[in-house]
């Protein structure tokens, strides 16, 4: 079974396939190239959907399970779409210990959404991490590049509302 799949339709532009077909083409002589591969067309759609993981499948002449193998195993690679605001709560031992888990649930009953997935109007994406280096500020949140700490599931809702 595929997991993390998005469940947003995919919205390539023929710019970003053009893109990514070059690529393909400069590399499929050498197979091990397959994660620089993978890492370009990253870069180019903001993440690996399946219909990304085909064309390199194709292109590179690689099974897609192998394709696929490797964007799962790998926490580099996104099978779904970041939102405009990226939310992620670390749920490192610290942060965790200090109540993260609710404040993860409570993200996901307010966004209708589940971990590494994207609201279906693109504003919100929530991951969770392991630790992000702030333990001392236990339990921490960030969305994009802002830091927020000692929180509680009460704060939550007054963050979503500057975004």
């Amino acid at each position: 079974m595929l997991k993390n799949i998005s469940k947003l339709p995919f919205k390539g532009t023929k710019e970003q396939e053009e893109a990514l077909n070059k690529i393909i083409a400069d590399n499929k002589h050498d197979k091990s190239r397959l994660i620089s591969v993978m890492q370009e067309a990253q870069n180019i759609y903001g993440y690996l959907p399946i219909e990304v993981q085909k064309m390199i499948a194709d292109g590179m002449d690689i099974p897609l399970e192998k394709v696929y193998g490797v964007s799962t195993f790998y926490a580099q690679f996104s099978l779904s779409p970041k939102g405009e605001n990226n939310i992620s709560v670390c749920l490192g031992t610290a942060c965790y210990v200090k109540g993260s888990g609710n404040i993860f649930a409570k993200l996901q009953e307010i966004l209708g959404i589940s971990a590494e997935e994207c609201t279906p109007d693109g504003r919100f994406s929530l991951t969770a991490c392991r630790c992000i280096g702030a333990c001392g500020l236990a339990p921490v949140l960030t969305v994009n590049e802002d830091v927020y700490g000692r929180l509680t599931v009460d704060d939550v809702e007054g963050i979503l509302s500057k975004y």
